[in-house]
């Protein structure tokens, strides 16, 4: 079993360039080589507008990362005098990149690869030799070139495994993300297969807006709303950015000193925000992992409804993307039963409690009312109801179908381009806000 431990590290000024420049090593080598790929592959284009063939032909230049590599030490001394700067493994990094962003290419996975900016780019470097891992005082960590980084958390929960012989590390990613430095260290533990649980607890999970999720149980889960809590300083740190002198590149003006500092004020918020809402999304799957034994999701379309202008924010500041994604490893990895319904599965026009459904549903009915049984509850409390029973039912509750409504099988196969979709449990514009 792999898994990834993330560090934050507290670099000097110059150790901080030279994680800078080993990134923008790895950019200078992803780019040179996609530019002798698409060189080869138009020359082989234009021969064969002149009737060449075969062996006539340009020979196909070899984009695995070995090839990749091959061609890069070759004119590396022209193209990048300055590279025993950095260490070896930055520019094997960049060739390794992509090599894999190729092989998704011809898999049908991904579009042709473009070009890195220095500007836009993601900063990262890859280490996959040399000499990396942990310091015996579990505060600083070793990099190659970079030397003995001091890091702003303690190592010891992979330290204690590295030294009781149970976990290796195989390789090292430095990367600048949510405004400070990183290193991930990709470490190789024992494979456990986790006990099955057999036990009956059983939830289903409406995810919602006015609420971070509503469980089958009747409980109500809040959504603590981080960034509209720091929406009104965000948008100070924003103004203040704007008045400052920032860069241009049209003109090539620098930014002013003032504005970098305005520009950290702003990043620091964001990173503060988007912290708080993955420790809240972390403390809410891994209680339902260690609470219950089967827990039902849906299967919902975040793309499609964040197009929606006036919910888009909303939507985004409650990571039902990151629930599901989360839920899915931990489940798999504490034995625990995950069942996703299907995104046509019409959990809150159903009734939980005698199957009917009803033809329509507005987003302004926050109370189900059952005209065939006369039960009353909670719109989302019912939905989540309907979820909890599909752990039994595999997928097909009892409901009756009226004339002209958009009520779908759960197991039906509907394209995810559609007209009339089920809306979600929970977006409500006027307690959203």
């Amino acid at each position: 079993m792999i898994r990834a431990y993330l560090f934050a590290l507290d670099p000097t000024e110059a150790q901080a360039d030279a994680m800078a420049s080993h990134c923008g090593a790895t950019r200078v080598a992803y780019n040179w080589c996609l530019a002798r790929v698409k060189a080869n592959w138009s020359q082989r284009a234009a021969e064969q507008t002149y009737g060449l063939t075969g062996d006539q032909l340009t020979p196909w230049m070899a984009t695995s990362a070995y090839g990749l590599r091959k061609a890069w030490n070759a004119a590396k001394n022209e193209v990048a005098p300055w590279w025993k700067q950095n260490s070896k493994e930055a520019y094997a990094s960049g060739c390794a990149n992509l090599a894999a962003a190729l092989a998704n290419r011809t898999a049908g996975r991904a579009k042709m690869p473009r070009f890195k900016s220095k500007r836009t780019a993601r900063m990262s470097c890859k280490f996959t030799t040399g000499q990396f891992g942990l310091v015996r005082d579990r505060r600083h960590v070793q990099l190659p070139v970079i030397g003995v980084v001091r890091t702003s958390e303690s190592t010891r929960k992979l330290a204690r495994k590295i030294e009781a012989g149970t976990a290796r590390i195989r390789s090292a990613t430095l990367s600048y993300q949510r405004g400070r430095w990183h290193v991930s260290f990709s470490v190789d533990l024992p494979d456990t297969e986790p006990a099955e649980r057999t036990g009956g607890r059983v939830v289903g999970v409406d995810l919602g807006i006015s609420h971070l999720a509503t469980l089958s149980t009747g409980e109500q889960v809040q959504n603590q709303r981080r960034l509209d809590a720091e929406l009104r300083n965000l948008r100070r740190a924003e103004r203040a950015c704007a008045r400052r002198l920032g860069p241009d590149r049209r003109t090539g003006v620098a930014p002013s000193n003032r504005w970098k500092k305005a520009r950290a004020r702003a990043d620091r918020i964001h990173t503060r925000v988007a912290n708080l809402r993955r420790d809240d999304t972390h403390q809410f799957t891994t209680r339902l992992v260690r609470e219950f034994d089967t827990i039902v999701i849906e299967d919902l379309h975040v793309a499609g409804m964040l197009r929606n202008r006036r919910l888009a924010r909303h939507i985004a500041g409650v990571s039902w993307g990151q629930i599901r994604r989360q839920l899915t490893y931990k489940t798999e990895r504490a034995g625990v039963r995950l069942v996703v319904a299907d995104r046509w599965f019409a959990s809150s026009k159903t009734c939980s409690e005698c199957g009917t459904a009803k033809a329509k549903l507005p987003l302004n009915e926050r109370v189900f009312a059952c005209l065939a049984c006369g039960i009353v509850l909670d719109r989302d409390e019912n939905a989540a109801r309907n979820l909890a029973a599909l752990a039994v039912d595999t997928g097909e509750l009892r409901r009756e179908l009226p004339d002209g409504s958009d009520v779908r099988r759960a197991c039906s196969h509907a394209p995810q381009s559609h007209r009339h979709g089920k809306s979600p449990t929970g977006l409500n514009a006027t307690t959203a806000r």
